[in-house]
């Protein structure tokens, strides 16, 4: 459980005007001194974002999944299925977007981009750092796929478990990352009387930013 006083001293610094000086150049500098200052504020899942894809029908889907990198050369990075149905579409169309809330804050951070896959290397040297029983869970899974049962869940569980029984879980092949290459950053932060604070970062030539306030 997270206690109440981080809370308490994160909501009393909402209501300070944010403005253009008072950010970071780079929006990836941005994103780490919101990050840093939402775990100090003791929020739970920090790193939890959505991540909206489309199907070929152009129908929108979203999906919370776990941010586990970021760096301006790998971009933000996350795992999954790659038969999992986000994948399926992110394949097909690659442009995406992601969504990291932090309610007590009053802070939004969008980003914009495009994904691909990670590097095998990258997927198994990361894999290797999951407990053994997500590592078992990530070959029990058939994900997006129809389940018949609980049971039968449960059961092939059970034989996975056995199947790696006194040795090392592979990465499967058919497990493994995503990064998400952003061209643009949003920053907003809530303010009284919806006279929020939203500011953004376009990438344009030369891998430099530009940053502009907007409307809320």
């Amino acid at each position: 459980m997270f206690g109440i006083r981080p809370w308490i001293h994160a909501i009393s610094c909402v209501g300070k005007t944010l403005h253009l000086d008072d950010l970071a150049k780079d929006p990836f500098t941005q994103f780490d001194a919101w990050m840093r200052k939402a775990k100090a504020a003791g929020l739970p899942e920090t790193t939890a974002m959505s991540v909206c894809s489309v199907d070929p029908e152009g129908r929108p889907s979203q999906r919370m999944v776990l941010l586990k990198h970021i760096s301006p050369e790998r971009g933000l990075m996350f795992y999954t299925n790659y038969g999992s149905r986000k994948a399926r579409e992110l394949d097909a169309h690659p442009p995406c977007s992601l969504l990291f809330h932090q309610h007590i804050l009053q802070r939004q951070i969008r980003v914009r981009g495009r994904a691909e896959r990670s590097t095998r290397e990258e997927s198994e040297a990361y894999f290797k750092t999951r407990p053994r029983s997500s590592q078992l869970g990530a070959w029990t899974s058939r994900q997006s796929e129809v389940l018949d049962h609980r049971d039968s869940f449960e059961q092939r569980f059970q034989e996975v478990s056995e199947r790696f029984k006194g040795q090392e879980v592979p990465c499967p092949d058919f497990w493994g990352g995503y990064r998400i290459i952003p061209d643009q950053f949003e920053f907003w932060q809530g303010r009284a009387y919806r006279l929020h604070d939203r500011f953004v970062y376009s990438k344009i030539e030369n891998g430099h930013w530009e940053r502009v306030r907007l409307y809320p």
